[in-house]
């Protein structure tokens, strides 16, 4: 089993990363969080992704994720009837873990069918399936190794400027995450970093 992966980042395309490690390119589906932080990787610099091998008739397919929670949280979605590594993924690529965590917490079947491939049906049986399985930990710190410069509160103030702007909640997300790893500090520096990115 393929666990984890560190290495140069090749290619960043729509639907998976390239990682060379050791000579050997992996092609890596990856979640929002992963991909935001590997999109953020200087050339000379290592990326790192905690993943999830899947091994099927047709093919084997390399999951990844940005960290132990969001990969925990993966394998949760999946565990439930109906929800395969692609809709999980999706899941985890249109809400943050954390937002995962708290509609499952909260039943709030409505907030999880809006992601795309993902029916009210099979919202409500993750509901029920996981209601009770969700942690203190995922509920308050899911993205705690993602967020490690700015506190939360900040963080969400940039993602609410952001969508002022006219951008989604998911392309917001992943702009703080990209200008936080240039060293954008405050909420005024991620925004000026974002727009000077366009």
């Amino acid at each position: 089993m393929i666990g984890y992966l560190k290495g140069k980042v090749k290619t960043l395309a729509p639907d998976y990363v390239l990682l060379v490690v050791g000579g050997v390119g992996y092609e890596v589906v990856c979640s929002g969080a992963a991909f935001s932080r590997l999109s953020g990787v200087k050339p000379d610099e290592d990326g790192e992704v905690y993943t999830y091998l899947q091994v099927r008739e047709d093919g084997v397919t390399l999951f990844g994720f940005a960290d132990v929670q969001e990969k925990s949280l993966f394998l949760k979605l999946v565990s439930v009837q109906g929800v395969g590594p692609k809709v999980a993924i999706s899941v985890l690529s249109s809400m943050r873990p954390a937002d995962v965590s708290e509609a499952i917490a909260t039943a709030d079947v409505k907030r999880l069918s809006s992601v795309k491939g993902l029916g009210k049906k099979t919202a409500e049986r993750i509901v029920l399936e996981l209601h009770g399985k969700i942690s203190a930990d995922e509920l308050l710190g899911a993205e705690g190794a993602v967020r490690t410069v700015l506190p939360a509160e900040e963080d969400d103030d940039a993602v609410s400027a952001l969508i002022g702007l006219g951008f989604t909640r998911q392309e917001s997300a992943r702009a703080v995450e990209r200008a936080k790893s240039t060293g954008a500090k405050t909420v005024e520096e991620i925004i000026a970093a974002v727009l000077r990115g366009m």
